[in-house]
């Protein structure tokens, strides 16, 4: 039987004390519409300061033949890639440090899969988990990308003005995690973007923009000035390209005009400002170290 300690490459004690860090997870595939979710967590982990503090073995976890790995060819040697899960460390000087877990949603063990996360959390106490997803949604793509957000935590949720999560179906890996943090008394916050569903194939960085955005003010954590302007070159590019493409389609640009007029006429935010929600988390947080 496949146990964490088989799988887990990682020691707290080479990590050292972290300032009051919490913990960022984008995981590639089914939650990861457009890669934005995965995109957002790199924003915050990409600086030369961030370093990998902790591997996850690939091969337990696998279906080698869906999840294929890369070969590459560097001065004639070959090299195999596979598939990659990091927990990252992002130390900030003014801010709280961030640990990001950034990997590919696993089609075996999923419970053990949780149980490297939450042994990581744990050992660095981490103060919270923070999933973040993206889906598709009937959205147009010429608003701002919608980001919604669920917590079971009660009291977490009357900070943030969030509400208890209430989808009932099928779940990825994510939903076992934050059901899992759940049991064991972690803080865990669900943050999710959507996506055109016209455009789901296709990378989004507007909603990557957006969920990183959220995740900024929540956490207090700035984005990196270079990697802010790169997302603006990115979606002005992507939106001259698909305003292009929809403007010699008729019908589809008649159907975007009517999502535009549904968005629109919801006029109420998906979740509370980024501004409030930051200082409400870190109250929070604030007081369960008092406590």
């Amino acid at each position: 039987m496949t146990s964490v300690d088989d799988v887990l490459d990682f020691s707290a004690d080479e990590v050292g004390p972290l300032d009051r860090p919490v913990m960022l997870v984008g995981l590639e595939g089914w939650f990861d519409v457009g890669t934005a979710a995965t995109q957002a967590v790199e924003a915050f982990t990409s600086s030369d300061q961030a370093i990998v503090v902790g591997m996850v073995d690939a091969d337990p976890f696998y279906d080698f033949t869906q999840q294929r790995p890369q070969v590459t060819i560097d001065d004639g040697i070959r090299e195999i890639t596979w598939p990659a899960n990091e927990f990252i460390v992002q130390r900030n000087a003014d801010h709280r440090d961030v640990v990001a877990l950034v990997g590919v949603e696993p089609h075996f063990h999923w419970t053990t899969y949780v149980d490297t996360i939450t042994t990581v959390a744990r050992a660095l106490r981490c103060e919270a988990v923070v999933t973040v997803g993206s889906a598709a949604e009937a959205i147009p793509h010429t608003r701002t990308p919608p980001v919604t957000g669920s917590t079971a935590n009660p009291e977490l949720a009357r900070a943030l003005g969030l509400v208890a999560p209430s989808y009932q179906g099928i779940t990825g890996v994510a939903g076992v995690l934050q059901a899992t943090l759940e049991s064991i008394g972690v803080p865990a916050v669900s943050l999710r973007v959507g996506i055109p569903h016209y455009l789901m194939n296709a990378e989004h960085p507007q909603a990557t923009a957006a969920l990183a955005r959220h995740l900024s003010h929540v956490l207090g954590v700035p984005v990196d000035g270079d990697i802010s302007d790169q997302m603006a070159e990115q979606i002005a590019s992507w939106r001259e390209v698909h305003d292009e493409v929809i403007a010699s389609d008729e019908q589809l640009k008649m159907y975007v005009r009517m999502l535009e007029a549904e968005f629109d006429r919801r006029a109420e935010a998906a979740i509370p400002s980024a501004d409030d929600l930051a200082s409400d988390f870190e109250q929070f947080l604030r007081d369960q170290r008092d406590d």
